[in-house]
């Protein structure tokens, strides 16, 4: 019988490797757009517009996947959702090199992004089943680790590519890892124990909230960003569109969303008899658990000064470096600095947690998040020394870092076993909603800003020889006082998300990992 148990370390390693393949895949673009754009044939400035849809549907597709998924792996099982996603991936992999279009392009990435987006929770999911809970913070934040290794290395691996080869190369290679992928996978998950309870998909809760995180990612994606407030205005002549009727109906759907399933965890009845043997999408319990709602609330704060740094940071480098290609690659540099130190940490942070558990460990990570934004905040300007800037974004690093594997292991903790799909699936989608309301709400008030500090900027009369510099001179200086001022905000938002953490409690009882299950003995 224990020769049947699912091996825990090499189930790790499996799902790490699919998750490194998924995660680099999900950044590797962004060194290859311009490349893209070009084979592509799309006209600028005017084709911008379009272009951003080879992000944007990625990003929008690979958010809109993951509950559902998640929770379709709690009730027919992971393995057979697990490889599912790798053939999805596959899939586009296959289409996207043989494109002849944008259009035909943008499908086959939202192919790959519905195959990557389902890999990460179910393999939260499986990791939370093979593994005893005092083992999980490790787990975790080895994966999480993995998985911040993967986007750190996508870039990079795409100017490679770039550099040496084409950009259909990324998805070339991609073919005989999703296969190396799938065959690992049949073969490491194959003693995973079927789910104790099944019941019908919930497809109308599935719909409604398809539908509100369809219509949020759109409206944030392609309202006040950079992108559409920055520059596409002043270079096409088009305004950005009005996201305010697509935040309305995102609003809709996620209220709809939440009477349906706290309808269906409480009983089907009345109108609600079509639910009789429905397992709800999300149970509306899962939010009175221990450490379920104090988590997520962390993890989507966390989500939204993460991406200030990630945007934020080479926005202000290219303001400090004249030439384009060094500004890329100081960029790259100091990004590293934060990403390196946010894998290692990861792993760390799991360790401690399992020591110390979920609160000190999220508090600690936050803190250094807090100090780290707050020195970038009040120190940097035109003559801040790049070294400088490494080393307080190595403190940011490892403040992100601690925080991924203690709030990923009280969330999936906190779920009972035929929630851990949609669970992990939470904390994914929590952070990347976090990331996008962030980008979205600190990008509008910093152009609001801009504005407002260019109007003081004290000039010259215009037949001065010194009014073109002094120009230049005073809307650098206003630029890299709203960019840090965005990093003094998102200071005070890791602030905020400490007094979620202060909520965090450590597990007395918890449900067992499945394997402990399956052999009828209790967990560890």
């Amino acid at each position: 019988m224990s020769a049947r148990k699912p091996n825990p370390a090499i189930i790790l390693a499996v799902i790490s490797f699919g998750v490194f393949v998924a995660a680099d895949d999900l950044t590797v673009v962004s060194t290859m757009l311009r490349q893209i754009i070009f084979d592509l044939e799309i006209p600028l400035p005017e084709g911008l517009g379009d272009a951003a849809w080879i992000v944007n549907a990625y990003l929008i597709a690979y958010v809109v996947v993951m509950p559902f998924i998640g929770r379709v792996s709690d009730v027919i099982g992971r393995r057979p959702v697990y490889i599912a996603s790798l053939l999805l991936f596959l899939a586009g992999s296959i289409w996207v090199p043989f494109a002849p279009n944008l259009g035909w392009f943008i499908a086959g990435r939202v192919l790959t992004a519905l195959g990557g987006g389902a890999m990460v929770p179910v393999g939260m999911a499986v990791i939370g089943d093979v593994y005893a809970v005092k083992k999980r913070p490790s787990a975790l934040g080895t994966l999480g680790a993995i998985d911040t290794a993967g986007w750190v290395w996508g870039p990079l691996y795409g100017a490679l590519l770039i550099r040496f080869l084409d950009w259909r190369w990324q998805f070339y290679l991609n073919i005989p890892l999703s296969l190396f992928a799938i065959v690992l996978s049949w073969w490491a998950l194959r003693h995973l124990p079927k789910p104790q309870e099944t019941g019908r998909i919930d497809w109308i809760g599935t719909a409604l909230l398809t539908a509100g995180l369809l219509s949020l990612s759109i409206a944030l994606l392609n309202g006040n960003d950079i992108q559409s407030a920055g520059g596409l205005a002043e270079l096409t002549g088009e305004q950005p569109p009005n996201m305010a009727p697509l935040y309305v109906l995102a609003l809709i759907c996620f209220v709809c969303f939440f009477l349906v399933e706290s309808r269906i965890s409480r009983g089907a009845k009345g109108i609600f008899r079509w639910a009789s043997g429905v397992a709800p999408l999300l149970d509306a319990r899962l939010f009175r658990r221990k450490n379920f709602t104090p988590a997520i609330g962390v993890n989507f704060l966390v989500g939204a000064v993460l991406i200030i740094a990630m945007v934020n940071v080479p926005l202000l480098v290219n303001v400090l470096e004249v030439d384009v290609t060094q500004a890329a690659l100081t960029s790259g540099f100091l990004l590293s600095a934060m990403t390196i130190s946010m894998a290692i940490m990861a792993y760390v942070g799991g360790r401690l947690t399992e020591t110390v558990s979920y609160r000190p460990v999220t508090i600690a990570g936050l803190l250094a998040i807090v100090i780290g934004f707050a020195l970038m905040g009040k120190t940097w300007e035109l003559e801040t020394s790049m070294s400088q800037m490494a080393w307080q974004l190595a403190i940011l690093g490892t403040g992100f870092g601690l925080v991924i594997a203690p709030i990923s292991a009280a969330v999936i903790n906190a779920a009972p076993i035929d929630q851990r799909g949609i669970a992990s699936s939470l904390v994914i989608v929590l952070r990347l909603i976090g990331m996008s309301v962030g980008l979205s709400g600190l990008t509008a008030w910093g152009l609001r800003r801009f504005v407002e500090l260019r109007e003081s900027i004290e000039l010259p009369p215009i037949t001065d020889p010194s009014f073109q510099n002094s120009v230049v001179e005073g809307l650098t200086e206003v630029t890299i006082t709203v960019l840090t001022e965005t990093f003094l905000i998102s200071s005070v938002i890791a602030g905020l998300a400490i007094f979620f953490a202060l909520s965090l409690r450590s597990e007395d009882k918890l449900e067992p990992a499945i394997d402990h299950v399956s052999a009828g003995t209790p967990a560890e």
